[in-house]
């Protein structure tokens, strides 16, 4: 919106938005939550100041819930530079923060009634993943690697992870040495998604690539005083996250499979096989570190071939009982 370009109010007035804000992620960041979390509610808070100031509401007092939905209603409105209306996910995330500031306001005597408790989200959409590889795909994208360079040796262990584990692409940057522990075939992700750590089973081949680029690559990377890191640049630091989704989309559009993604691609790919090869949904869901059910179930609605297999079976023009078909 237009108002967006404009600066947030400064924080003067103790019992204004701004000053309380700042409290509140204060508040946050003191009872541990994640850095990026308090940084994206930052950013989200600020954005509904911006769009409050120009209104001329400074406090949460003068906010209600008629006044929350003309929030909402703006949200929906605002298009991103390349004109498209903003996701879904992003209006939630805007939403959330909010609601989360109110809920703080109430519980803290700030507010006698939380004017956000009837505010309803929107609808999250029921889409399912757009890019799923097949095995023969997913080969094709790992033999892009040049295994004979330290770095090409450094990404073929990392994909081999990727496809194995199926971690965030955050998780695989953060990955340490003593994360992984071949013995036992297992990867420690040490603060997921909302701070929980777990424990997910590692394949053998991705864990003989690792030990190939620990004994020909890593060494040839390091630059002491060593910080540990599993996966390291060519200057001997963690990988920055944008510049691993470029690597990976860069090897994905190599294979000319006529598919685009980056490092979410080998999630996705990895939880459709999955389950297409049998695993239940729970377990999957335990590998992945969804919180919520819901969110692994509609991998489900990817992994066709069981589906197809049934179809096959007992469809009868698959088992010959249908009389020929009409040119």
């Amino acid at each position: 919106m237009s108002t967006s370009a404009r600066a947030a109010p400064a924080v003067d007035d103790p019992h204004g938005l701004a000053a309380l804000i700042a409290t509140h992620l204060a508040g946050l960041t003191a009872t541990n939550y994640a850095v990026s979390t308090v940084r994206s509610r930052r950013t989200s808070l600020r954005h509904f100041m911006t769009w409050a100031s120009a209104r001329g509401l400074t406090a949460p007092r003068q906010l209600s819930l008629a006044v929350l939905e003309q929030y909402q209603q703006a949200l929906s409105g605002e298009r991103r530079p390349d004109g498209r209306r903003r996701s879904w996910g992003t209006q939630a995330e805007q939403l959330i923060a909010l609601k989360g500031f109110l809920r703080w306001c109430t519980r803290t005597h700030l507010l006698r009634h939380n004017p956000a408790q009837e505010l309803l989200l929107p609808k999250r959409p029921q889409r399912l993943p757009r890019t799923v590889l097949s095995v023969s795909e997913v080969e094709r994208v790992l033999a892009q690697c040049d295994v004979t360079a330290p770095l090409g040796l450094r990404d073929r262990a990392l994909l081999e992870t990727l496809y194995s584990t199926g971690i965030r692409r955050l998780e695989a940057i953060q990955l340490s040495l003593t994360d992984l522990d071949p013995g036992r075939g297992v990867l420690l992700v040490r603060e997921g998604k909302g701070q929980r750590d777990r424990v997910v089973p590692i394949g053998s081949r991705a864990v003989q690539w690792i030990d190939r680029y620990l004994d020909d690559a890593r060494p040839r990377l390091v630059v002491p005083p060593d910080p540990g890191i599993l996966f390291l640049t060519r200057r001997g630091r963690a990988l920055r996250p944008n510049r691993l989704t470029e690597q990976v989309h860069h090897y994905v559009s190599a294979a000319r499979l006529g598919k685009q993604g980056s490092c979410h691609v080998f999630r996705h790919t990895m939880a459709t096989l999955l389950l297409e090869h049998g695993a239940d949904v729970r377990h999957v869901q335990e590998i992945l570190g969804h919180a919520h059910l819901s969110t692994t179930a509609r991998y489900t609605h990817v992994a066709i071939g069981t589906l197809k297999r049934v179809h096959q079976r007992t469809h009868p023009a698959e088992q010959g009982l249908a009389g020929p078909a009409s040119p």
